[in-house]
């Protein structure tokens, strides 16, 4: 029997045949296996055993005394070259039927072996007859096998030659190492494939294969320190299997200035060399390289290997930390609470370990192995709350030196955690108002390559905020390969989608606590009025995170019923998995909103982020990436990079390490956007474009609430809104008294600062743009036009612009067919018996982002739902979107969604997965 991958294509069956068994090993497998063949109802009549290590008991004895079963610890079964007739005899008197050796460290005597009715089975951690011998799993690393296994099989006097029972097989990975490959395969699949073995023996169904006589290899144990020394003879791919095949224990070793230096955590090194310091290696030809992200050594073929982590003198360091390994941390000083969790870390370490613990207790000194690393790190998460990564007791096995690490990271959980960063200090609206001017790149605050900046301007009165920095090209590749980085080797790829959504909770509350800074930003930048700042940009910022938030644990494929390939069955699921790095550029109206829609959806997929904030409005943006670092999120999943759309946008939409762009923008940018992505690496863009959405108002409407409505899907945000209403159709028996009603209105808006509580219309973002409105309303009298109110600049300082109405808009005429993106209404009639024909006329458009109907003709109102062309439809209201609400154009308008379940899609890839058994 063989299986490919670690999916488990059995059950272990229950049998009507009951065995008397002896179970003779040690270990967590062994005790796994024993629980497991008492639950299938066999009587296990005896556990044989090793002695206690000091007061530490094996865990095999521990369960099986719990259960009352006589364990027998045995320190040796013979004596030179014989069996010791005592110890036999205290065997047989169990009376087993068969003996079951899951993991056994010791030699038994054939007397033992053959003894019972069905014998001895025997668990080996390879595919035999390869890698015979007690370092099987090492050497399948070593010897770089594309395929690992294990054997169950009938013990006899040979050393791993007996006929085989059954054996299970799985792809070896290339990121595995001996932990890896048996905690996710040899021992979980190890012990099912036990039992099914006894269960086998049980029913009398279990083969006798003799092994092949190909391919037999045995091999020493790796324990002789002779073994592994490093060989620099060997090519990086060879050099990268010996490392990994001795990682997490003993470790390869080498000599480095005369002192002995163990290596962990190998990968092949793919792309360029990277800045760092050389260091000379005894043996090896040419240098090694100490850099940010370890130890660079080199194969005799010329390529290279990294190595993450060294060992010196029994101390675990980063490589990366070589040259300052001998510098000594200060001890931190605990708090009384502190102490009180160092003593609950003790008794954790002392229900694994069975012995009494001192600041100097080795956890692996003291027997401790990968599955107690396991255990570990669960306990003290379910117990204290406290979320650490396995390398943190590799790094720290000394108790002394883990109980620091842990504390350092409950402060960092308990505290918000700080950031560096050249900044402005100003004191605004009533607050004290910090935030950062420089990129943000893999968890830093940096300059620009090319030391080029941006102004800021406050809208409100054209002086400069600040100067932030500006990205370059080379920017943006190094935050791709930082953003890269964290997706594929990162902590960001090894916690959980329900510990990303932690995080992003986390997030959600900084910003919660932080609204009023953020939205003073984002008034200042971006000239929105605070109040709406306040209630929307941040508000439904805040929204959308706890949102997706929820989503990031119910992300799920599905399985599929299809043919089988008889007398075979198939298993046919889908796996929806993240594109890794993505890129988005977002606009200046919504700066924060913008990021958060798209970003929240992104994050919770499991991608990481590369971010163009729009160049005149970066602000909230690194406010936010503050608030991140704040949060725990690990570096480089947020990268925050302000720049020219022309250099840093193109770059990110080129990228070939970009393998998707969301893009929130005009829609000339959007088309350059898209050939961008083709040409490069058809990355997988979605766009939220421009719009011109039809608002059609009937004679039956509430025309007060019509007036309000139209007035908000005009004037909301200053008219800077992707779906404000860009054509009022107006049924033309109540046409004048509609005109008057919200001419009326309009003139009762109050302009003004927009800090300034009573103040609902505030400047226009930034200058370019408002000449370009004042062009669009002459061109618009030119074309015909009447204008009704206002139409020009406000007369004091600052980007003010009137809320403007044009009447008798004609369909030819460009205010109704080109965006104007401010404040600006266009009024036009419409024969109301004649629904085909207003229908026509929205529809006449390459927009389709949004469209609203006002009527109290329910089947009018879904008619025009069903037949008007656009990918947001109100009805009886305006300008209600909600963050569970898909939100996204058709035609011109663009591609994909944004909110809602809908837009995860839009960060996710789906992989279908079919297997034959």
């Amino acid at each position: 029997m063989q299986f490919i991958g670690t999916f488990t294509p059995w059950v272990v069956q229950m049998t009507s045949n009951k065995l008397k068994i002896a179970i003779i090993g040690q270990s967590t497998f062994a005790s796994e296996v024993y629980k497991l063949i008492r639950k299938n109802g066999h009587e296990v009549v005896g556990v044989f055993t090793v002695p206690d290590q000091g007061s530490r008991e094996d865990p095999l004895a521990s369960v099986a005394a719990a259960d009352k079963i006589p364990v027998f610890k045995i320190s040796n079964w013979r004596k030179g070259k014989d069996a010791i007739p005592e110890i036999v005899n205290l065997y047989k008197e169990t009376g087993a039927q068969l003996n079951v050796l899951p993991f056994c460290a010791q030699f038994i005597p054939m007397e033992v072996i053959n003894y019972p009715q069905f014998q001895t089975i025997c668990y080996h951690p390879s595919l035999l007859p390869r890698h015979r011998g007690a370092s099987a799993i090492n050497w399948t690393l070593i010897h770089g096998d594309k395929e690992a296994g294990f054997s169950v099989f009938w013990a006899d006097d040979g050393l791993d030659t007996g006929p085989i029972l059954l054996q299970k097989s799985c792809k070896v990975e290339p990121t595995d190492t001996v932990d890896t490959l048996y905690n996710r395969f040899l021992y979980p699949q190890g012990i099912l494939g036990m039992v099914e073995a006894v269960t086998l023996v049980a029913n009398n169904k279990a083969p006798k294969i003799a092994q092949s006589t190909e391919n037999v290899s045995f091999e020493p144990s790796i324990r002789k320190k002779s073994l592994q020394q490093v060989d620099w003879s060997k090519t990086a791919e060879e050099l990268y299997n010996f490392i990994r095949g001795l990682d997490s224990a003993p470790g390869a070793w080498t000599t480095v200035n005369g002192e002995e230096v163990r290596m962990f955590g190998a990968s092949l090194w793919q792309g360029t060399l990277p800045q760092g310091t050389a260091l000379q290696i005894s043996g090896m030809e040419g240098e090694g390289l100490v850099h940010e992200k370890g130890l660079i050594i080199v194969g005799s073929d010329k390529k290279l290997v990294n190595v993450e982590r060294l060992s010196i003198g029994g101390k675990m360091i980063k490589a990366a930390d070589f040259f300052n390994a001998n510098s000594k941390s200060e001890k931190i000083q605990f708090t009384e609470t502190e102490e009180k969790l160092i003593g609950d870390l003790k008794s954790i370490w002392k229900s694994i370990l069975n012995n009494d613990i001192t600041e100097s207790t080795h956890f692996f000194g003291s027997g401790a192995g990968s599955m107690d690393v396991v255990r570990l790190i669960e306990e003290i998460k379910d117990r204290l709350k406290i979320s650490l990564q396995n390398e943190v007791i590799y790094m720290n096995p000394a108790f002394e030196d883990f109980c620091q690490e842990v504390i350092l990271t409950s402060r960092q959980s308990s505290s918000e955690k700080s950031c560096v960063y050249d900044g402005v200090d100003i004191q605004v609206n009533n607050l004290e108002l910090r935030f950062p001017t420089q990129l943000f790149i893999n968890g830093k605050f940096v300059n620009s390559a090319s030391g080029q900046t941006l102004d800021c301007i406050n809208p409100a009165d054209e002086s400069l905020i600040c100067q932030v920095q500006c990205a370059s090209e080379a920017d943006v590749d190094t935050a791709v390969e930082a953003a890269s980085t964290a997706f594929n080797k990162g902590e960001w790829s090894k916690i959980s989608s329900r510990d990303r959504g932690v995080l992003m909770n986390r997030l959600a509350d900084l910003m919660e606590a932080h609204k009023e800074e953020l939205a003073t930003l984002e008034s200042m930048d971006s000239g929105a009025v605070y109040t709406l700042a306040l209630k929307t940009h941040i508000g439904m910022s805040i929204e959308t995170w706890r949102y997706f938030a929820g989503w990031t644990d119910k992300i799920q494929g599905s399985t599929i019923p299809i043919s089988h390939a008889r007398p075979n069955h198939n298993l046919t699921y889908t796996v929806k998995e993240p594109f890794g790095v993505c890129a988005l550029v977002i606009p200046w109206n919504y700066p924060l909103m913008m990021l958060s829609w798209k970003m929240a959806a992104c994050l919770a997929a499991g991608n990481t982020v590369v971010l163009k904030p729009a160049e005149v409005t970066p602000l909230t943006a690194l406010k936010f990436a503050e608030l991140s670092v704040k949060a725990g999120f690990p570096p480089g999943v947020i990268n925050i990079i302000p720049g020219t759309g022309k250099e840093v946008g193109e770059a990110l939409a080129k990228h070939p390490k970009v393998r998707k762009i969301g893009f929130t923008g005009s829609t000339a940018v959007g088309h350059s956007i898209l050939r961008s992505a083709a040409d490069s690496n058809l990355k997988k863009v979605s766009l939220e474009l421009g719009g011109k959405s039809p608002l059609v108002i009937f004679s039956d409407c509430d025309l007060e609430k019509s007036v309000k409505m139209s007035m908000g899907g005009v004037f909301f945000n200053k008219g800077e809104n992707c779906i404000a209403a860009g054509r009022v159709f107006v049924e033309s028996s109540i046409y004048d008294q509609f005109v008057q009603k919200v001419v009326e209105e309009t003139k009762k808006i109050v302009i003004g600062d927009p800090l300034d509580r009573s103040v609902s219309h505030g400047p226009q973002n930034h200058k370019k743009h408002l000449e370009k409105l004042i062009a669009y309303c002459d061109q618009a009298k030119r074309d015909g036009a009447k204008l009704v109110h206002g139409g020009k600049r406000c007369d004091r300082p600052g980007l003010f612009f009137e809320p403007t109405i044009f009447t008798d808009v004609e369909d030819h005429m460009t205010i109704a067919k080109e965006e104007a993106f401010g404040p600006i209404m266009a009024i036009s009639s419409f024969d109301g018996s004649n629904l085909d024909s207003v229908l026509q006329r929205a529809n006449d458009t390459e927009y389709g982002l949004a469209a609203g109907v006002f009527t109290q003709n329910i089947n009018r109102a879904l008619e025009f739902s069903r037949r008007i062309e656009a990918g947001t439809v109100f009805v009886n209201t305006y300008n209600k979107t909600d963050v569970a609400a898909p939100f996204g154009g058709y035609k011109r308008s663009g591609i994909g969604k944004d909110l809602g379940e809908e837009a995860l899609s839009e960060y996710l890839k789906v992989k279908c997965v079919t297997i034959e058994y």
